[in-house]
């Protein structure tokens, strides 16, 4: 409901009548934006807004749950024809990208060097318990 940020009931005559008057659009933007995609629905109004296209909605999570609900019966349902929405990628600047990977390559020889420490003191344990010899003898 309007708590939730919800919208107005579009039961299943108002879905015949609205096809009946081949009012497609319509039922569409009702069935799909403004349905239960809340994120398309502000990505809609925003599109309006600033005067451009209106982005392609998602897949309404009604028709996720039938999906789910054949699932659940045995059927593997394999949705065709659906378009992907692209998100938009921020890339950061540059020089936040080298001082990352700096980072990340510190903490790595860190790592690293923790191990080859570890490692050489299993290997004077082993030799320790061999009695003095070397594994390879």
């Amino acid at each position: 409901g309007k708590a939730q940020m919800g919208g107005q009931r579009l039961g299943e005559m108002e879905v015949w009548a609205l096809d009946a008057h081949r009012a497609r659009y319509t039922l569409q933007e009702m069935l799909t934006i403004k349905s239960d995609d809340v994120v398309g629905r502000a990505k809609a109004f925003e599109a309006i807004v600033k005067g451009v296209d209106i982005p392609t909605p998602r897949v309404p999570e009604s028709f996720k749950v039938l999906i789910k609900e054949l699932a659940s019966l045995g059927l593997n349902i394999i949705p065709e024809g659906l378009t992907v929405a692209k998100e938009e990628i921020v890339t950061p600047p540059l020089s936040t990208v080298l001082e990352a990977s700096e980072n990340q390559a510190s903490k790595n020889v860190a790592k690293t060097e923790s191990i080859d420490k570890t490692s050489s003191d299993v290997a004077k344990e082993l030799q320790q318990e061999l009695g003095g010899k070397t594994v390879n003898e």
